[in-house]
């Protein structure tokens, strides 16, 4: 993956570096040591990127997956400011050649928008990555069996288990968190994990104590099934998989693998379904949305599928699913408002979608892949009260 990005990583280290030399550095010191003290941050990130795509091994990359995103953040944080100030300062060039306007402008700009980038990522690394957010959001139908009226669902996502090694506390405090909300039931929609299963030593037992009244049920997500791990064999992978099963029923959760369980209120009940990863390719497909609904028809039914692109391709078309609960987008671990780059990629990427009375919820996660980074996507608890 990272080979096949190498070239845009370089282009996006190196140009502007280029570019800046050229306008500012030469112009404003003589001085030859100053001009080299200029090259040694990004020296030595690139010697760091070649490293980490053509000589670090699968054993290094499993151990290491800490310093690996931290070297990620120091990356952008070296890069990105870099961008923002040559591309402002090259947009200026015409307006200042023909129209005659002050480079200043440009260049103040530049610096401006460098600056915030700067803050942005260390803001969002050391603090907007733990920055957990209880987010309240009510589904209405009136199909929901009057029993069910103020029924309380907690849904998680995206946990990526192994970026959290080394930070223990952050996920007691989840825990609390969730527990604090008092809900009926709590749902994970998938991605337990980066990679394998062993992630979740010392994380178990801190799991095992998120309660509710009607139990934990989850789904496995793209990562859970070992896809970005170079495994000795695919007995292997098999193995990790059943590994990381065994360890949720440890736990106490209800893993829904292409399943349902009914859940009863007084004299009504609902059905809670759950499919494997339903993805759009390369995402893998393992979903079976008609057995797993079995025995269900006419019933209030809330779906747990992973990936929101479920929801469009097969949920609304070739069902009568109610609310489907989804995650998978982390928003791309940026959010501004309203406004998440991942809309690009996912047309549903974060909140409550609605068609008529059906409906999807995107949680956007609460761990990270990649780089230990979150701004405005904070790592969200989802509190949803249903309502006819």
């Amino acid at each position: 993956m990272l080979q096949r990005l190498f070239i845009f990583l370089l282009l996006f280290l190196i140009l502007p570096d280029i570019y800046l030399y050229l306008r500012f550095i030469v112009r404003l010191t003589a001085k030859r040591w100053l001009r080299i003290l200029y090259w040694i941050p990004s020296v030595l990130i690139l010697a760091g990127l070649v490293y980490l795509v053509f000589f670090a091994n699968n054993p290094f990359s499993e151990s290491h997956t800490r310093d690996i995103g931290w070297f990620s953040v120091f990356f952008f944080l070296f890069a990105a400011p870099k961008l923002l100030l040559a591309v402002c300062t090259v947009i200026g060039i015409p307006f200042h050649k023909w129209l005659r306007v002050p480079r200043t402008p440009f260049i103040c700009t530049g610096l401006t928008l460098a600056v915030i980038c700067i803050i942005m990522i260390l803001y969002g690394s050391f603090i907007g990555r733990s920055r957990f957010e209880v987010k309240e959001v009510t589904y209405s139908s009136p199909r929901l069996p009057q029993a069910f009226d103020g029924y309380r669902i907690v849904q998680l996502s995206d946990l990526h288990i192994g970026s959290w090694i080394g930070n223990a506390p952050d996920i007691e405090k989840m825990v609390n968190l969730v527990n604090a909300q008092q809900p009926d039931l709590i749902v994970f929609t998938g991605d337990l994990v980066n990679h394998r299963a062993k992630e979740l030593d010392g994380f178990q037992e801190i799991l095992a104590r998120l309660k509710a009244k009607d139990g934990v049920y989850s789904i496995l997500g793209n990562h859970d099934y070992g896809p970005y791990f170079r495994w000795k064999s695919k007995q292997e992978q098999d193995d990790n998989l059943i590994d990381l099963e065994q360890r949720q029923v440890a736990m106490g959760w209800k893993l829904l693998n292409n399943s349902h369980s009914i859940l009863i209120q007084g004299n009504d009940s609902i059905a809670l379904i759950g499919v494997e990863n339903e993805g759009e390719p390369p995402f893998s497909q393992h979903g079976d949305l008609a057995g797993a609904k079995a025995g269900t028809d006419g019933m209030f039914q809330i779906l747990l599928s992973h990936n929101p692109t479920h929801w469009r391709r097969e949920v609304l078309p070739k069902s009568d699913v109610d609310l489907m609960l989804a995650g998978h987008t982390h928003a791309m671990q940026l959010q501004f408002g309203n406004y998440s780059p991942s809309v690009y990629v996912y047309p549903e990427w974060g909140g409550m979608y609605l068609e008529g009375t059906r409906g999807l919820y995107v949680n956007v996660g609460i761990g990270y892949v990649g780089l230990p980074f979150r701004f405005g996507a904070w790592p969200e608890i989802t509190v949803l009260t249903l309502r006819r």
